[in-house]
């Protein structure tokens, strides 16, 4: 161990918590008693949540103090209260990246690059999943290492990291594999690689896609109810469909009464669509750069049947907020989208050889990043599979442009 620092749960939980409020609420650092107590039981961001009461904070703080990893300072204003500054930053030799990642191990245990990438977003701002695991290594080497990469096992995406200030307890140590995901591995190298996989792959599948696929709303009730509502609210403003694929959800919309057109990444799959539609309009396009229709305001709905399927879950919340920034006002966004906890990777799709991942999202996750995006009225669907689906769950999200 580093220093023989031996910080047992507690300990680590207490640093952490000092650790990341430091650099995230700097106005109210450093911390008293019960601002930290709440820090360290938080529900968020935490693994496992704890249930620390003040008396036994106090114990521990006052042996950290003793070990020279805590200072105990009074407030400068107001009613004489006592704070708590960490010290452990000044034990360890840290630059800003390895202080981050550090921080995030502390308080969430054993962890994937692309889940610290994501998670340390507010401490330190990594450039990709590359320069997390560059740190990584840098930080598990010499003769004092802080952390360890633990060895993968069968059924993880990736391998995980641990931080070696003390014993972690790991309950993925044994027995099944974890059900935790690393939705950011798509991203290893780079969105630019993985937009080139997602197009080559439906560029080689086109036809046989939009064959398979041609009827498939006629056995989906619950897709068709949807849409027709979608069509209804739009209220005969221009409506899109992107990732539309072959075309049929935006000839679903405009059969429906809508003004539909057709927005996807491969070329294929446009050529596809306006084969299969020739009335209708379709380009190629990515969802996150859609600009506002021709001649009008924004779009009186955008649908994104299971577009996002292929995002990291960090590139959601963003791809969501470029939707509802062209939306019209009192226009709709619908999201279809795999529920779950599970990234596949496909090195076959339709009898072709494809190289392509496909992400399971978190329905929770979903809505809150519609709303994040300014959106009202939202409304959300779970259903399970039906018969010749995949088997994952289905989410369907929705939400007005105030």
């Amino acid at each position: 161990m580093p220093l023989d620092l031996d910080l047992d749960a507690v300990d680590q939980r207490v640093l952490g918590a000092l650790l990341e409020k430091q650099r995230t609420v700097p106005a109210t650092y450093p911390m008293t008693l019960n601002a930290l107590r709440s820090a360290c039981n938080q529900t968020s961001s935490r693994d496992p949540v704890t249930d620390y009461d003040e008396p036994m904070l106090q114990e521990r703080l006052k042996d950290l103090k003793e070990r020279g990893l805590v200072r105990i300072v009074w407030a400068d204003r107001g009613p004489r209260t006592l704070k708590y500054h960490q010290l452990l930053d000044e034990k360890l030799p840290l630059d800003e990246a390895e202080r981050a990642l550090l921080t995030v191990l502390l308080l969430r245990g054993p962890q994937a690059p692309g889940e610290l990438r994501t998670r340390t977003e507010r401490l330190h701002a990594f450039a990709d999943r590359g320069e997390v695991e560059q740190v990584l290594r840098r930080m598990a080497a010499g003769a004092a290492p802080l952390v360890h990469e633990l060895p993968r096992r069968p059924g993880q995406h990736d391998a995980r990291w641990v931080h070696l200030l003390g014993p972690v307890e790991d309950d993925h140590a044994a027995g099944p594999a974890p059900t935790g995901v690393d939705r950011e591995g798509v991203l290893a190298e780079g969105s630019a690689a993985r937009d080139a996989k997602v197009r080559a792959t439906y560029d080689a599948v086109a036809t046989a896609y939009a064959d398979r696929l041609a009827a498939e709303l006629d056995r989906k009730p619950f897709d068709r109810w949807l849409l027709e509502r979608l069509a209804a609210l739009a209220e005969g403003r221009p409506v899109v469909d992107v990732g539309t694929g072959p075309g049929h959800v935006a000839a679903y919309l405009a059969a429906a009464g809508a003004d539909a057109s057709g927005v996807d990444l491969s070329p294929g799959m446009v050529e596809e669509a306006r084969r299969r539609f020739p009335d209708l309009r379709f380009s190629v396009g990515d969802l996150t750069g859609l600009l506002r229709p021709p001649a009008a305001s924004g779009w009186g709905a955008i649908t994104a049947w299971y577009a996002l399927v292929h995002l990291a879950g960090s590139e959601v919340a963003p791809a969501i907020g470029s939707l509802a920034r062209v939306l019209a006002p009192g226009g709709w966004l619908a999201l279809a989208l795999h529920a779950g906890a599970e990234v596949h990777h496909a090195d076959e799709l339709m009898g072709e050889p494809v190289d392509v991942d496909f992400v399971l999202h978190d329905p929770e996750a979903v809505v809150a990043a519609m709303r994040a995006a300014g959106l009202v009225d939202v409304e959300w669907y779970l259903r399970g599979p039906l018969d010749g689906e995949v088997e994952t769950d289905r989410v369907y999200v929705l939400g007005r442009h105030p």
